[in-house]
């Protein structure tokens, strides 16, 4: 083990303490979900009460596990944690995670279980996740610690979630629509390891490309933003903070016991910290999917390719609120879409090309688009008409995606006519959205970031 949180991540060895013959107990849920997923290494459960869980030997206690041991993860009564952290630290065994609540979520009584908790683990040198968490996965390491129904595909997006529940909507979000991730953690109470630990390690870690994190508060503000800006030095991390109001925040207290502060106050640092801040789960699933697909565009000049007025109209407003440019679009461009496309359509920027367009004039046109030097980025609207092609214009839009540097999004307005073209988008790595709002949005939280980085190697 190199780094601090290695022993989590690729441990070599695992014991699962609780581990239960009783397929409704957390205790069986973990140990199957570590031996479907493929974990390569010994896992030993460890139960008292029977000789084998799951055609595995079992172990009255962690400290009579034959073989050395890299991680621990707890499925035991609260009251029983403690007791089982000195196990641990007899049989030298660096990490835990405790997936058990009824801890200082619960009031006065819970909190001083913790403090309990945090005291062993000091005094045995064992670093926890948890107590209240979901687990952790580690898809480059075949690791699925946590009682999710089932893990994610590798990917480059790492999760971490101060919320277990909140944890499972983004796990159930990425299978709907087959996005993978490197690491996914459930801090739970952050009695030990907690946010910004994870941000160090994940910005170290080679196969993350992008972190996003759902937070209801700071262990420690200063040094979170201090490891976040280390973080958006060198990858994007898109954060969900929440408890923005009074209430909100009284609740994130009660959920997690996390500590709340002033929502304007983190707006600014994080706008200073080059943090992508998103404010709903729909803005934190966008933004997750723009960062993860795509390259930033060099500017704010957006050219939208459109078969309707409406949606153009619609994209247009969201280009000038959320601080984007339409691209005037160059006279050699304009020239080639005026003598190409129907003369009804539009050669000016929205560039209708109008209801009946098939795939072909799709594709006339966002090439056009595309290697105009006055456009940073392409947004590609699709509604359903009688002659419109969204699962070959998909294939189009993928294919020119794939032959620039700029970033294409698509926005695929409709139901049942549209469904399958735009999850052929996402599936191929072009952001598919259905308003175009939501891809608007998404393009300016990539222009920003883009922005801020050109800025920080300025000195700015």
């Amino acid at each position: 083990m190199t780094a601090p949180l290695d022993a989590f991540f690729t441990p070599r060895s695992i014991a699962v303490v609780g581990a239960s013959r009783n397929p409704q107990k957390l205790g069986y849920v973990l140990l199957d979900n570590l031996t479907r997923g493929g974990f390569g290494g010994p896992v030993y459960p460890v139960n008292p009460n029977a000789e084998s869980v799951l055609g595995r030997a079992a172990y009255a206690h962690v400290d009579e596990i034959p073989g050395p041991v890299d991680l621990a993860v707890l499925t035991i009564p609260a009251a029983a944690v403690p007791a089982v952290i000195d196990e641990c630290a007899r049989k030298g065994v660096p990490a835990a995670v405790v997936i058990t609540a009824g801890f200082r979520e619960t009031g006065a009584e819970g909190a001083a279980r913790e403090r309990e908790l945090q005291e062993h683990a000091r005094a045995g040198n064992v670093r926890i996740i948890g107590p209240n968490s979901l687990g952790i996965i580690n898809t480059f390491a075949s690791l699925n610690a946590t009682f999710s129904e089932s893990a994610p595909h590798r990917y480059e997006i790492a999760v971490v979630s101060q919320s277990g529940a909140m944890a499972t909507a983004i796990l159930d979000w990425a299978r709907a629509i087959d996005v993978g991730f490197s690491k996914f953690v459930s801090l739970g109470n952050m009695a030990d390891v907690d946010e910004t630990d994870l941000l160090d390690y994940l910005r170290a870690d080679p196969q993350t490309k992008v972190i996003v994190s759902y937070l209801e508060g700071f262990s420690d503000g200063r040094r979170f933003l201090a490891a976040a800006r280390r973080v958006t030095a060198v990858k994007p991390l898109v954060i969900m903070k929440v408890g923005r109001s009074a209430a909100g925040a009284r609740a994130a207290q009660s959920h997690t016991g996390a500590l709340a502060s002033s929502d304007a106050i983190v707006d600014a640092a994080f706008r200073q910290a080059g943090i992508v801040r998103a404010y709903t789960m729909e803005e934190l699933f966008d933004y997750t999917l723009a960062f993860s697909f795509l390259p930033l565009p060099r500017g704010p000049r957006l050219a939208l390719v459109t078969n309707a007025g409406g949606p153009g109209v619609m994209a247009t407003d969201a280009v000038e609120r959320y601080g984007l440019q339409l691209a005037q679009l160059s006279p050699v461009s304009r020239d080639r879409l005026a003598e190409g496309l129907p003369a009804a359509a539009s050669s000016a920027n929205p560039i209708d090309v109008l209801g009946d367009a098939a795939a072909d004039r799709y594709q006339f046109a966002i090439e056009i688009a595309l290697n105009d030097p006055n456009v940073d980025g392409v947004i590609v609207m699709l509604t359903p008409q009688a002659v419109t092609e969204p699962e070959r214009t998909a294939r189009v839009i993928t294919h020119l995606s794939r032959m620039h540097e700029k970033p294409v999004m698509g926005v695929y307005m409709g139901g049942d006519a549209v469904a399958r073209g735009r999850l052929m988008l996402d599936a191929s790595h072009v952001p598919a959205y259905h308003y175009p709002e939501r891809a608007v949005r998404a393009m300016a939280a990539l222009e920003r970031y883009h922005r801020f980085l050109h800025e920080a190697a300025d000195g700015h």
